[in-house]
């Protein structure tokens, strides 16, 4: 079965820093891609950044050049390093498993609640 375990949850005030990492097992890496989406109450799902069956790596124009994403060597940990956070980040954050081309998530896990104060 595919598991996704999030950990990094935290609070920082705006302009700080917060990583996010995402253990997974069951599955085959570079059969989906690989990312995070946001969710914050009352608004809409969010794809924040992936990283594609074929290496390449995406990013929602709100967070380019404040995130990264990254997977280490092992294909089993997914990071996502915020920097300059910001209030508007405040969401849980989901790793996600995505069919090619990362639009339609088939696998997340529980996600993780980022919190930004001004």
């Amino acid at each position: 079965d595919v598991q996704l375990v999030e950990s990094g949850v935290g609070s920082v005030q705006a302009g700080g820093s917060l990583r996010l990492s995402c253990v997974a097992s069951g599955y085959t890496y570079g059969s989906y891609c690989f990312g995070w989406f946001r969710q914050a109450p009352g608004k809409s799902r969010e794809g924040v950044a992936a990283i594609d069956t074929d290496g390449t790596i995406i990013y929602a124009n709100s967070v380019k050049g404040r995130f990264t994403i990254s997977v280490d060597n092992a294909k089993t940990t997914l990071s996502l390093q915020m920097d300059s956070l910001k209030p508007d980040d405040t969401a849980t954050f989901y790793c996600t498993l995505y069919s090619q081309g990362c639009t339609n998530p088939e696998f997340r896990g529980l996600g993780t609640q980022v919190t930004v104060s001004s």
